[in-house]
This record gives C-alpha cells, sequence and structure tokens, in this order.
C-alpha cells in the first residue's frame, strides 16, 4: 500500500507502516524526528492522488474543546480556528481511497461531523490517558490491543501520565505540545496492523466499538 501520514513530526506512525512493508511517507511543516521518508511542507502542496491510505494528523491548537474559549478573548484568534478546519475539511475531502484523521475532542464534530470512534492509548498496551477521536473513512474502528488497568485515586481513574488530581504530568516547555501530539506507539501499531490489511479488502469489517470491549 502507499501511505500518506500527514502532519506527523515524529515518524512513528509512517515507520509503523513501513516495518510492515508498506511504502509509506510523511508529510509535516517540520523535518522528520527520526529517520525516513519524509516531505517537509504543507501537505496542501502535496498530489494525494495514487495513495491508498491515508492518516492525518492537523494541529490541534485552535480546534480542542480545552482552547476554544480564547476565540472570544483573544482577537484573531477565531481566524485561526477557521483556517484549521478548512485545514480539516480538506484532509477529509482528500482523493483518498481510505482516509482517518485524529484529534481531541474539539469544533470538529460541531462544525464538520462527529467523530466515528474515540480511543484511549490505555486500551493499546500504555500506561496513559489521552482521548482521541477518529474520524473514518472506508476503515473499520481500531480494535483495543491490550488494556492497561488504572490506579484508583478517591474513586477515580488514573493513568502514569495523570497526577493524582487528573492533570497531565508533563512540565511546561517550549515543546510540551510538540510531545503531547506524538502517537503512541501502541495505537501505531494498531494503525498498522489493522487499517494495512483492512483497505486492501472491498468488504471492510466492524471492528467492535469500545463501548462492546469488556473492561
Amino acid at each position: 500500500m502507499r501511505v500518506m501520514i500527514a502532519c506527523e513530526f515524529s515518524g512513528t506512525v509512517r515507520e509503523a507502516f513501513r516495518v510492515r512493508g508498506h511504502d509509506a511517507i510523511s508529510c509535516d511543516l517540520l523535518p522528520s524526528r527520526q529517520p525516513g521518508p519524509h516531505i517537509q511542507g504543507d501537505i496542501r502542496a502535496v498530489d494525494l492522488r495514487g495513495y491508498d491510505l491515508l492518516i492525518a494528523h492537523p494541529p490541534c491548537t485552535y480546534l480542542c474543546a480545552s482552547g476554544l474559549h480564547w476565540n472570544h478573548r483573544r482577537p484573531g484568534r477565531a481566524a485561526l480556528t477557521e483556517d484549521a478546519l478548512h485545514l480539516v475539511q480538506y484532509l477529509l475531502n482528500a482523493p483518498v481511497p481510505a482516509i482517518a484523521l485524529e484529534n481531541p475532542r474539539g469544533c470538529i464534530s460541531t462544525r464538520i461531523r462527529h467523530y466515528d470512534q474515540e480511543i484511549q492509548p490505555y486500551d493499546f498496551g500504555h500506561d496513559a490517558s489521552k482521548a482521541t477521536c477518529l474520524w473514518l473513512k472506508s476503515l473499520p474502528p481500531l480494535h483495543p490491543t491490550c488494556r492497561i488497568a488504572a490506579r484508583i485515586v478517591d474513586g477515580r481513574r488514573r493513568w502514569a501520565n495523570q497526577t493524582d488530581s487528573g492533570q497531565n504530568r508533563l512540565t511546561p516547555s517550549p515543546e510540551r505540545a510538540q510531545l503531547r501530539s506524538i502517537t503512541y506507539q501502541g495505537i501505531a501499531a494498531a494503525m498498522a496492523d489493522q487499517w494495512g490489511t483492512a483497505t486492501e479488502r472491498h468488504d471492510i469489517p466492524v471492528a467492535l466499538s469500545l463501548f462492546d470491549y469488556a473492561t
């Protein structure tokens, strides 16, 4: 398969597909953090015709629910949200047979369409919580692969990347946003294992939703 990983600088998803034999390439405004086929530039300048699968990670800064309240407080910020939504719509409308777009909960669901699946890294072998939404075209939902149990703090579930109060443990730094945007390896492996074979068939199977997954 020819696979384009849009808006990825880490190379995590790209390399997950490449080690499984796929012709995968990433594209981002930043250079790739690890060696591999990578286009440094705007994904909208790339001809996507001829790719079998597009996995897109558009920047969430102006899309996620946690930051939208600033749109009414900072002049010009609402316009940046509109620009970000235009990029999302461009990626969802790309001329590629199968598409997956990921982002946190935010205005994509209210402005474009509701997400198809919400996943957590603790369902894919990581002691971490980070709700991630998937918008899918001609792809099945991802099967959870390995459930990691939470620790219980005052009756609430917490994972290793969280403080007892539920905040993310990463301290403020210039790289904080970039580090939080990197796809967890277990999720990248699940994408490559499950979508790398599903898109080769015409009969796309329907995976169990997280609501059907036994806890």
